[in-house]
């Protein structure tokens, strides 16, 4: 279906990939009531995962490229829960994000920026969010980041 925000993200020049499939035994989402939540997505572009270490193997511009990935598999996992409706979306909640990082890296937030950016960039005002960054020692099949997210739907 189209509509506004199918629209800016054409205008943006981005696709959302195909919802992704969990990689363990958990579901993609769960919506209660009129909020969807949606599993941890990890940083994956067309070209496979984007594996890395914070502050070890990647500097923070890849960091947040690696996060904007993630924001894009959140909306392609808001989509599916919706039927393909992204127009049900009212607003972006919540977002956790967990950043691969060397013990000595403190710029997480700056890393997160790449997903908030992107979703207040797509969605305006209903793309602003609460946030948590944190950094930590791994994450699966050594991705550098993985985000997870609440979204209140129609």
């Amino acid at each position: 279906m189209s509509g506004p925000t199918t629209q800016r993200l054409e205008e943006l020049g981005l696709t959302l990939p195909d919802a992704p499939a969990p990689a363990a035994n958990y579901v993609p989402f769960m919506k209660s009531g009129n909020l969807l939540h949606v599993s941890g997505q990890i940083s994956a572009s067309a070209d496979g995962l984007i594996k890395g270490k914070l502050g070890e193997t990647m500097d923070v511009d890849a960091g947040t490229d690696a996060a904007r990935t993630c924001a894009l598999s959140l909306l392609a996992q808001v989509r599916n829960a919706c039927d393909g409706d992204l127009e049900r979306l009212v607003r972006v909640v919540k977002l956790s994000a967990f950043v691969n990082s060397a013990p000595d890296f403190g710029d997480q937030p700056k890393v997160v920026n790449g997903a908030s950016d992107l979703l207040v960039q797509v969605l305006g005002d209903k793309g602003r969010h609460a946030r948590s960054a944190v950094g930590v020692a791994a994450l699966p099949f050594g991705v550098a980041v993985e985000i997870e997210g609440i979204f209140e739907i129609e």
